[in-house]
């Protein structure tokens, strides 16, 4: 979700269609524009977020399933496109980045978008169940969190940019799937969540260069029981600043700076899927210190947004969007 300096909140649902919420009732008609979207399994139409100039150049980026490329199935895209809600229509689309090596996996896209202080966009893509094929080889997308320019440019700073046989645009790497994105904008660090196997959902402070791991280490096992590794540690990986048993199925993650709910101001919010809460960290030093749940029972959610409002919004799977008006 994002929301317009207007109050309309976009929504984007995984099977290709943006929609538009105005006053808090659903409009019947859909965003135009957008390119073809690869529906299957996990893959749809992903993440959204506006540029940080929005109210001056109208730039939406979104994340979505691409089928286009060499090889059967999809890969993940970033794209940016301009946006004019007079016509309810998107223009001037740029693909800034696409995932090579399409795969018919159905899981494991990602994928989520976020902006530092300094304007860069940073999003992921998941290893696109190929574990031990994509996250540790820096040569293919996949497992990966990527840093680019607005406009889509590589960074000359980004920790690969001169190394042969590197994906430059990668930022970091040895992820599994991360679903949530954000900075700390107290301090500036960028934190994910991602799922893992089962008992190894992870949060994880993100830095240039680093190695998270995956699948050497983790302190999950195989959906079946089974394990696939038996280290939790190695020298050269970062170890996650918090992880879950049981796996509670973590998606979407925001800070809070909104001045309406002091208890939640300056803490992380994610959702639980699996349970159905809303998952309050509260960080320190780039340490997990303490974390708690919100509204138990409120159903999957999948997505969480701070409005331009200051009010937070919570999407569930089939529940629809809410306000939260905790005080």
């Amino acid at each position: 979700m994002v929301q317009l300096p207007s109050g309309d909140i976009l929504v984007s649902e995984r099977s290709g269609d943006l929609r538009v919420i105005r006053e808090g009732k659903l409009i019947e008609s859909v965003i135009t524009g957008l390119p073809k979207i690869d529906k299957n399994g996990q893959g749809g139409l992903l993440d959204l977020a506006l540029d940080p100039d929005f109210i001056n150049n109208s730039w939406l980026y979104f994340t979505y399933s691409d089928g286009s490329g060499a090889g059967r199935g999809s890969n993940t895209a970033l794209m940016r496109a301009k946006l004019n809600m007079a016509t309810m229509s998107l223009s001037e689309p740029t693909r800034l980045y696409k995932g090579k090596l399409n795969s018919t996996k159905g899981q494991h896209y990602g994928s989520r978008i976020a902006f530092d202080q300094q304007g860069y966009v940073y999003f992921s893509i998941g290893d696109r169940g190929k574990r031990d094929i994509n996250p540790q080889d820096l040569n293919k997308d996949g497992g990966k969190i990527y840093r680019l320019h607005r406009d889509g440019q590589i960074p000359k700073d980004n920790p690969f940019f001169d190394d042969k046989g590197k994906k430059s645009a990668v930022f970091s790497y040895g992820h599994r799937n991360p679903q949530g994105l954000a900075f700390d904008t107290s301090t500036g660090v960028l934190w994910s969540h991602e799922h893992g196997p089962k008992g190894g959902d992870e949060i994880n402070v993100i830095s240039a260069g680093k190695n998270y791991g995956w699948p050497v280490i983790s302190y999950g096992v195989n959906y079946s029981g089974t394990q696939f590794t038996d280290l939790t540690e190695k020298q050269g990986m970062q170890t996650p600043a918090l992880y879950w048993l049981p796996s509670i199925a973590p998606s979407a993650m925001t800070f809070i700076t909104s001045d309406k709910y002091p208890k939640l101001k300056g803490k992380f919010l994610l959702g639980s899927m699996k349970f159905g809460y809303i998952v309050v960290l509260e960080v320190n030093q780039n340490k997990v210190i303490r974390q708690s749940q919100l509204f138990k029972d409120l159903g999957r959610v999948r997505s969480l947004m701070q409005g331009i409002d200051g009010f937070i919004y919570v999407g569930l799977d089939g529940g629809g969007i809410k306000k939260i008006l905790l005080q």
